[in-house]
């Protein structure tokens, strides 16, 4: 089941079309274990304060966090024979919970995320410290709903230095009855006086045929029609992911990973005539998800490089790992301060090229 979405609506950026938003997803599949941790914390009334949902963009973490907080905001109580019955998070969709939610109209729930500027018809680069400062007032406050007090992130990535800060004052001394579910694709990159007070729940991949299946009723979701074998394919190469395997799906998508497959394949060596095309692709207002999937391509390359050369030594490594550190920083402040994709393209296969350079130097006998 999904939210039928208004044309007028701005875009979301924790939402990957065609996919429904996770808070509007009902369906859930694998990650069954980290779902009866979180729910059996809460049934013996151990819930932490904080929760970091770690893992690979896209297998599920911030479906499973909406699916805690719909079950907190229709099961208040945890004593309540509902919860101490309950064999999953599945609240009904009918529930009046359970629609407020979906309509961002629950009271005690916070969400951060990236807000869409309407005067530059783009997303933020970063969550800002003023949203989670009117985050804050909802903990300010007596509960209006009558139970918990919740902040949703998606994703902890996305803060900058003062925003995390912000959050911090907030996780070091919270309020009783409240809760942060805190999405994150690189949880080592979360601020350790925040990690040190949150419970890590780290998830996977999805299994294949899990994978498959959330895919699949996704599209169903969106009303959109896809031939099995299709899908199939687009999920074997999504490692684990089901916002890749949607991509995947998509035709126009098409030339595009065979231009980055194509760029990357040859190195050491770089054609920088193709190179130059793939920049053109990632640059511009629309092509974010184009830049996301090199992002992810780029990065795929480096981890397939070090499994590869996994048990031949630090010398044969160090350069992978070296560009890896610097290809993170790189990214992350060309988001920090909004600076040329083309140029940053251009960038990577320098670096990479000079890791492959360096890793088969190491290999050669002295």
């Amino acid at each position: 089941m999904g939210v039928k979405y208004a044309v007028e609506a701005p875009p979301e950026s924790d939402r990957f079309a065609p996919a429904p938003h996770p808070r509007d997803t009902f369906g859930f599949f694998g990650h069954r274990k980290a779902e009866a941790e979180l729910l059996d914390a809460y049934r013996v009334g151990r819930l932490p304060q904080a929760w970091i949902f770690g893992g690979p963009q896209g297998i599920g973490k911030a479906t499973l966090a909406w699916r805690m907080a719909r079950f907190l905001a229709a099961h208040p109580d945890p004593a309540a024979p509902a919860v101490q019955n309950a064999q999953t998070l599945d609240v009904d969709p009918d529930h009046p919970a359970a629609r407020k939610i979906s309509a961002l109209s629950f009271g005690d729930l916070a969400l951060l995320r990236r807000e869409w500027q309407e005067k530059n018809k783009k997303h933020a680069t970063r969550i800002g410290v003023d949203e989670v400062r009117r985050a804050i007032h909802i903990f300010e406050q007596a509960a209006g709903e009558g139970g918990w007090r919740m902040a949703l992130i998606d994703s902890a990535d996305d803060f900058n230095a003062s925003s995390a800060n912000a959050l911090l004052k907030l996780i070091e001394e919270p309020p009783p009855r409240c809760l942060f579910l805190i999405v994150a694709h690189q949880p080592g990159r979360i601020l350790p006086t925040i990690a040190s007070r949150c419970r890590r729940l780290m998830m996977q991949g999805l299994a294949p045929h899990d994978l498959a299946a959330a895919a699949r009723a996704a599209l169903e979701a969106a009303e959109e029609k896809v031939v099995e074998a299709d899908l199939l394919r687009a999920c074997a190469r999504a490692d684990g992911s089901v916002r890749e395997a949607l991509r995947l799906l998509s035709r126009a998508d098409a030339d595009f990973d065979a231009l980055v497959e194509g760029s990357l394949a040859p190195l050491p060596r770089v054609d920088w005539r193709l190179i130059h095309r793939l920049a053109d692709r990632v640059t511009g207002r629309e092509r974010e998800t184009e830049y996301d999937a090199f992002l992810q391509a780029m990065f795929g390359w480096l981890a397939a490089a070090l499994r590869r050369h996994e048990g031949q030594g630090p010398r044969v490594l160090a350069p992978y790992a070296t560009a890896w550190e610097s290809l993170e920083r790189e990214a992350r402040d060309l988001e920090i301060f909004n600076l040329d994709k083309r140029a940053f393209v251009l960038i990577v296969f320098s670096h990479l090229a000079e890791a492959e350079n360096a890793a088969r130097a190491a290999l050669k006998p002295s």
